[in-house]
């Protein structure tokens, strides 16, 4: 996912997309304990996927306070 799609997207797409990243990272942490995983740059390109629409949605709420 690039960081011009996400800024195309709304914060409430946003919002959803954290949630579903955050529940995905959580599933990925499980399965490498169980074993269960083959691809392990899977956890770190959910964080940094995380990572880039936490910025994204606190850019956003700058400008808006400005």
């Amino acid at each position: 996912m690039n960081t011009k799609d996400l800024r195309k997207k709304s914060e409430a797409d946003l919002k959803k997309l954290l949630q579903e990243k955050r529940e995905s990272l959580l599933a990925f942490r499980f399965g490498v304990a169980g074993a269960k995983t083959k691809n392990v740059k899977e956890g770190r390109n959910t964080r940094k996927i995380v990572a880039q629409i936490l910025t994204i949605l606190r850019e956003s709420t700058k400008k808006a306070n400005v």
